[in-house]
């Protein structure tokens, strides 16, 4: 955290946390991330992408999120749900990496859809592309294929983007520039 922070004139802008939530929950960390605020960086957590519910609301409660990196399995607590859209929690998800992670057995289960029609607000990452034979353009095709729209996806990452605004205007620049008709179906694998 102390050298993310040595470096935020460069372009960091958070910290993160990710690597397998059953071994090593949220909680723990909390100490890095808000010495991470305090730097004023933003928060970005992985949870919620195998532990479920408990590991979401861990990193709620201990890591004062900006966004949330996966926080598929908040599906299965209603509750959560709700609290995720008052906050108005982005949730960062990846739906071929948690196909291929094993999360979601398939890409018609992905919960992705049903956490969109919630109200929460969601947007398309990539998890480590090389690790999953992914990049950002086939998980657009994913959440396309899922019957959502990728320029709403993106819209919302460009809403919620830790950035400055002239980088946020060049990334809309980029989007409404883009040929979001030419985006087509892929299956995941």
């Amino acid at each position: 955290m102390r050298h993310a922070a040595r470096y935020r004139e460069r372009g960091i802008v958070g910290v993160g946390l990710g690597g397998e939530e059953a071994l090593y929950p949220p909680e723990p960390f909390a100490p890095a991330f808000l010495a991470a605020r305090h730097e004023g960086l933003g928060s970005v957590p992985h949870a919620g992408e195998v532990v479920g519910p408990a590991s979401i609301r861990g990193a709620l409660e201990t890591l004062e999120p900006d966004r949330l990196r996966h926080g598929i399995r908040a599906v299965e607590d209603p509750g959560l749900v709700r609290e995720l859209v008052d906050r108005g929690l982005v949730l960062d998800v990846t739906p071929i990496s948690n196909v291929r992670t094993g999360a979601v057995r398939s890409l018609p289960e992905h919960p992705l859809p049903r956490l969109v029609e919630a109200g929460i607000r969601c947007t398309v990452s990539t998890d480590d592309p090389v690790m999953f034979e992914t990049d950002l353009s086939r998980e657009y095709k994913a959440a396309e294929a899922l019957g959502l729209d990728p320029r709403a996806l993106y819209e919302t990452a460009l809403a919620a983007a830790l950035c400055d605004d002239g980088a946020r205007a060049r990334l809309e620049s980029i989007g409404g520039g883009f040929a979001w008709e030419s985006v087509t179906a892929v299956e995941a694998s």
